[in-house]
C-alpha cells in the first residue's frame, strides 16, 4: 500500500499493490499498521458501508458534528466516481477547499478523509458501487451537509447540470458561507 497527501495534506490518496496474473488479482485493500504508520495515528474504523447508485447520482456533501464526526476510508468496487472531500475547519489555511479524485473499479485507489470534512461523490459510469469504512457510528441529529453546487467551493463535478440526481434533502443544503456548525482547526477530534 502506498499513501500519498493531497493537496489537503489530512486527505490522503492510498493505492494498493495489486497481484495480477491470468488468473485475476489479489490485493490488500485496508492495512491499519501501514496507514497508522503514515498518518501518525490509529484510526478506529468500526463499521463498513456499501451504496449502489446510478450514472449522475451526487451523495454528499454530508458530515456529522462532533462528537459524532467521521473519519472515512472509502474506494470504489465497480464503476467510477468523483470522490470530494472539502475543508470545514474554521481557522485552517485550507478552509472551504475542495479535494477531487477520481476513484473506480479499476485503478483501485482509496481516500482516507479525516474528521473536520464534508464529503461526497458522483457517479461518472452506468453505476457504481461504493464502499466505505466509518470511524464512528451514524448520529442523525448530528448530520449536516454543504450543498454541492457552492459557487465558493467551485466543485467540477464533471457532468452536466441536467444529468445530476440527488436526494431531496441534499438539494436543501445549505451554502458554506450560512453554515453555523462547522469544526475549529485547533481541536484534535481524536481524543
Amino acid at each position: 500500500m502506498q499513501f500519498k497527501r493531497s493537496d489537503i495534506a489530512d486527505v490522503v490518496i492510498c493505492e494498493p499493490l495489486v497481484h495480477g496474473d491470468d488468473r485475476g488479482y489479489f490485493f490488500e485493500s485496508f492495512r491499519l499498521d501501514k496507514l497508522a504508520d503514515f498518518l501518525g495515528y490509529k484510526p478506529e474504523f468500526i463499521q463498513d458501508n456499501e451504496s449502489k447508485s446510478s450514472r449522475g447520482v451526487i451523495r454528499g456533501l454530508h458530515f456529522q458534528l462532533p462528537p459524532y464526526a467521521q473519519t472515512k476510508l472509502v474506494r470504489v468496487i465497480e464503476g467510477e466516481v468523483l470522490d470530494v472531500a472539502v475543508d470545514l475547519r474554521e481557522g485552517s489555511p485550507t478552509f472551504g477547499q475542495a479535494v477531487s479524485v477520481l476513484l473506480s473499479g479499476e485503478n483501485r485507489k482509496q481516500l482516507f478523509i479525516p474528521r473536520g470534512f464534508a464529503h461526497g461523490f458522483v457517479v461518472l459510469s452506468e453505476s457504481a458501487i461504493f464502499s466505505y469504512k466509518v470511524d464512528n457510528y451514524y448520529n442523525q441529529p448530528s448530520e449536516r451537509g454543504v450543498i454541492y453546487n457552492d459557487t465558493s467551493i467551485d466543485i467540477d463535478w464533471k457532468l452536466a447540470e441536467e444529468e445530476l440526481l440527488m436526494s431531496a434533502k441534499d438539494q436543501i443544503l445549505p451554502l458554506l458561507k450560512d453554515m453555523t456548525d462547522l469544526f475549529s482547526a485547533s481541536v484534535n477530534y481524536y481524543e
